[in-house]
């Protein structure tokens, strides 16, 4: 591996990107001390090349610079060499995001890369996984449709405007892991807080809203007919992931919580005082997670970076070895590309 570039030579973190859509509340206010109490909130961004929405780095030689600035300076050292074959391109791969779905979002889906590809959508399609951090009981989901759902009976669903009765819905609860591949109908219904990580993509097509109206008083717009394209009604993905355990011993505990082609999301539990190492050799970046607890990185050269939940953590591709060392009880998510 060549030199590592002193900027990338220690974990970057970043300010947000907030998001006030209609459907939000003040959990993140409660759960990261990063948004404005007095103001809904729906979805932090907190590792973001999306032009949508970047986040800005904190501290350090890049600090004022957004990751897509840093993602351009940098390429494959802060990404990693997976990254070159990504369909991102030259933007950074991988989004991740809080939600506080206090009201239920629309009803929707997304296309895949092919057809990102064909309609020249300008960035990738989006497979997403979601990792719920709080669901109060009895929340649920939506993740696919109802068997015997195809392109016809959903069509004829929206016309008589009962979609509604055409979906599959799943409870949840905190510490599930969701997967939803690119083509599968889902929706986040109310009373669940989660953790989004998903290709770096933005298009939605919405099916359903729930009968309601916007904040202009007007229904929000619908996708009907490109929802339809791009909806995979042979295969709904897997919904609620079995984790597989990968590591287990000296107070660490990692497991695959979701995987796929696009990206890999691991859980690693720590108790107080036991460690972790990871080796950064310019294969892929690690973004770190603390959802629980508080830990502190530490790289080769650098002080350590101490970092307690919610709050995430970019160490780039090139960085080398860094250590992670559990302050107290602490549980975290680990992704990175295949």
């Amino acid at each position: 591996m060549s030199a590592t570039p002193a900027a990338l030579a220690a974990p970057l973190t970043f300010s947000p990107c907030l998001k006030h859509y209609m459907w939000g509340g003040h959990n993140l206010a409660r759960l990261t001390g990063r948004a404005p109490r007095d103001g809904v909130v729906a979805e932090s961004w907190e590792i973001s090349g999306h032009p949508a929405g970047p986040s800005i780095v904190e501290g350090g030689p890049l600090g004022g610079l957004g990751l897509p600035e840093v993602a351009a300076r940098y390429g494959a050292a802060l990404a990693g060499r997976r990254a070159e074959a990504s369909p991102a391109g030259q933007a950074f791969p991988l989004l991740v995001k809080l939600l506080d779905a206090s009201h239920a979002l629309s009803v929707q889906v997304h296309p895949d890369d092919d057809y990102a590809a064909a309609h020249a959508l300008g960035e990738p399609g989006k497979t997403e996984m979601w990792y719920i951090l709080e669901a109060e009981p009895g929340a649920r989901i939506v993740h696919g449709l109802v068997r015997g759902t195809d392109r016809a009976a959903l069509r004829r669903a929206v016309a008589a405007g009962s979609v509604h009765d055409r979906l599959r819905r799943l409870p949840v609860k905190p510490g599930d892991a969701v997967m939803v591949p690119a083509g599968t109908v889902h929706g986040i219904l109310s009373g669940i807080v989660l953790v989004e990580i998903q290709q770096s993509a933005d298009t939605t097509y919405r099916i359903y809203d729930w009968d309601r109206v916007g904040p202009d008083g007007r229904p929000r717009q619908l996708h009907v007919e490109r929802a339809l394209e791009v909806i995979d009604f042979a295969r709904p993905g897997p919904g609620i992931v079995a984790s597989r355990v990968a590591e287990a011993g000296g107070g660490v505990r990692r497991e695959v919580v979701a995987e796929c082609d696009r990206f890999v999301v691991e859980r690693v539990t720590l108790r107080e005082g036991a460690a972790f190492e990871t080796i950064l050799d310019g294969e892929t970046f690690e973004a770190w997670g603390v959802v629980s607890g508080r830990v502190s990185f530490r790289a080769e050269k650098p002080p350590p970076l101490e970092v307690a939940a919610v709050r995430f953590a970019l160490l780039p591709a090139a960085m080398g070895w860094c250590g992670i060392r559990a302050v107290a009880d602490s549980v975290l998510l680990r992704a990175y590309l295949p």
